[in-house]
């Protein structure tokens, strides 16, 4: 009997080709961390983003917050929402580009997987109390190592989990000291989407909010970038493009330096601008600080909780070899906004 879909892969891998020569190849990956049989309709990197997308931690980012904590409005940005904002434009660049996009979803779509409740503040907290200290993108990768399934895994491709922990740029300036460089180029991609993505719509929460107002922006980003979420992103995916176009490898010869994803001097500017202008204003706003009080509270004393009531872990995570302390981190950062609220209040550990 025929059986037409067993085909399926082979063609994709086969249109992988025409792709540029410096894209990733989902038949040359590097593998994953344990070996399986590929699948028969999908490339590697294809099964990376569905694993992903299907996943309990890919759900909970809806509960999770990116900026302002418990937001009186529907329209806040959330981490899922945030997630496929950078989904999107890391599409985006890497079709205009002739790279794989199927890698550069995966990467965007698992990037803040290990993101804890509470956004950064959650973060800093669990940075500041943990034994082994706290970074969401290393997180990201143990969650889709060691958390997901049951404690088995996603097993995901060595290139989606490279973009994955690679992504995190702290307080390092855009494309300054420090931006740690990702092996391929739709990890590069996904990299300065999260930027793009963040610094447009975190404009847009705080306008929202009303933390800042329109003439509070810096005149440098709104003379390179534009007003509206619209027009910044815009403006960067064009100038990304633009900068980036020898990545499509069009004309190649044996001399030709290795590409990078970048951005033009002046938009880089621009971005930096904007981004020091959200710290100042809006990620260090009284605002802010003032939730920032309270949820540092809330995931200190979940914290302490169960490190003395090992009992109370989730059965998975009492059954599991690893140092307690390592244990309720996993526990603590996996919790939605509104579950961490919930479980501090159900145990007492708030008046």
């Amino acid at each position: 009997m025929d059986r037409p879909h067993l085909k399926v892969r082979a063609w994709l891998e086969e249109r992988e080709g025409n792709l540029s020569p410096y894209a990733a190849k989902s038949r040359l990956s590097k593998g994953r961390l344990q070996p399986e049989e590929p699948s028969p309709t999908r490339t590697a990197f294809q099964r990376d983003r569905d694993r992903i997308i299907h996943c309990k931690a890919f759900r909970r980012l809806k509960h999770k917050t990116q900026v302002f904590i418990a937001p009186p409005g529907d329209h806040y940005v959330t981490r899922l929402t945030h997630t496929l904002e950078v989904s999107q434009i890391a599409r985006s660049i890497a079709r205009g580009l002739n790279l794989n996009e199927d890698l550069a979803e995966a990467i965007a779509l698992g990037h803040d997987l290990g993101h804890t409740p509470f956004g950064h503040t959650g973060e800093d907290v669990l940075n500041e109390i943990s034994p082994f200290g706290f970074r969401h993108n290393e997180q990201s990768l143990r969650v889709v190592d060691q958390i997901e399934n049951n404690g088995k895994g996603l097993n995901l491709t060595f290139e989606a989990r490279e973009g994955i922990v690679k992504h995190s740029k702290s307080r390092a300036g855009i494309f300054g000291e420090g931006w740690e460089t990702v092996g391929t180029l739709e990890g590069q991609i996904c990299k300065v989407a999260d930027v793009v993505a963040y610094i447009s719509h975190d404009v847009d929460d705080a306008l929202r909010a009303g933390v800042i107002t329109e003439d509070d922006i810096p005149s440098v980003a709104i003379s390179v970038m534009g007003r509206s979420r619209s027009e910044r992103i815009n403006a960067l995916v064009c100038d990304i493009l633009d900068s980036s176009w020898d990545a499509r490898g069009e004309g190649l010869t044996s001399k030709q330096i290795e590409p990078i994803i970048g951005v033009s001097p002046s938009v880089n500017e621009a971005m930096n601008a904007l981004r020091d202008f959200l710290f100042e204003r809006v990620y260090d706003s009284e605002l802010v600080n003032r939730e920032a009080d309270v949820v540092r509270l809330v995931v200190r004393r979940l914290y302490e909780h169960f490190m003395g009531h090992e009992d109370q872990l989730p059965g998975e995570l009492k059954l599991s070899d690893e140092p307690l302390a390592r244990r309720v981190v996993d526990y603590v950062a996996g919790m939605t906004d509104q579950y961490a609220l919930q479980s501090a209040k159900g145990l007492g550990l708030l008046a």
